[in-house]
């Protein structure tokens, strides 16, 4: 039992770093240009519009797209690039990272524009009057200014994917299953509250030992400064 929980969240973990990683790396260029190029929220309101749907629909959405007969193998086939459908996009760690990362791209973009909207611009000009390169203010500037926000809208993308567990279980195949299953069924079929609240209790130490993880990096790269630069 305590093998296949451990390999569980091993698999949750994994999900969740993958789309935490690339909903941030995703949303960031995203919401620069939101903050400092354009005065026009119709990026973030279409993004945002996704919201309107069920997580559920989002997940057999990107069941159908996926398929065999998807939207992805079509157009494969259709080219001639191959001859039969992949069936190894679907029910695969891959199909659950995309459908993740489509579900909590609109967090990490809210997040993101709420911090960047605290750095003014200003600051980004007077960095550049005084000969600061565009990597420069970016890693220099923004990113350390912003660090707080990184690592908000990291953790809470991590920990929504890495508990989730409908997602693995639909798209994920028979490999997918994560702590979040095996904790649910303790509550829900097994009954033994006892087990599920120490499983969650684990979990819990884990995200907090991600968290720690995290931000000791963003330091390490001289990101985090962990002082206040402005009011």
């Amino acid at each position: 039992m305590a093998e296949g929980f451990w390999q569980a969240t091993w698999v949750g973990m994994k999900n969740g770093f993958y789309t935490a990683a690339f909903s941030v790396l995703l949303s960031f260029p995203v919401a620069y240009y939101l903050v400092y190029k354009t005065k026009s929220n119709l990026i973030l309101y279409l993004v945002l519009l996704s919201w309107f749907s069920s997580y559920l629909v989002r997940v057999y959405a990107w069941r159908t797209i996926l398929g065999t007969n998807g939207v992805i193998n079509s157009f494969l086939m259709g080219t001639g690039i191959i001859k039969q459908p992949l069936e190894v996009i679907l029910f695969s760690p891959l199909a659950s990272v995309i459908t993740l990362v489509h579900v909590m791209l609109p967090f990490a973009l809210l997040i993101l524009v709420s911090s960047l909207r605290d750095v003014r611009q200003e600051y980004l000009e007077a960095a550049r009057d005084l000969g600061a390169t565009g990597l420069a203010v970016l890693t220099k500037v923004i990113l350390p200014m912003t660090h707080k926000g990184i690592v908000g809208s990291f953790m809470f993308t991590f920990i929504l994917a890495a508990g989730d567990y409908i997602t693995p279980q639909l798209l994920g195949g028979r490999d997918g299953v994560t702590s979040g299953l095996l904790i649910a069924n303790q509550f829900r079929s097994a009954g033994n509250w006892p087990l599920g609240s120490a499983m969650a209790f684990v979990l819990l130490a884990t995200f907090v030992v991600v968290y720690v993880v995290f931000v000791q990096l963003l330091k390490f790269a001289n990101l985090a400064p962990g002082r206040r630069y402005h009011r």
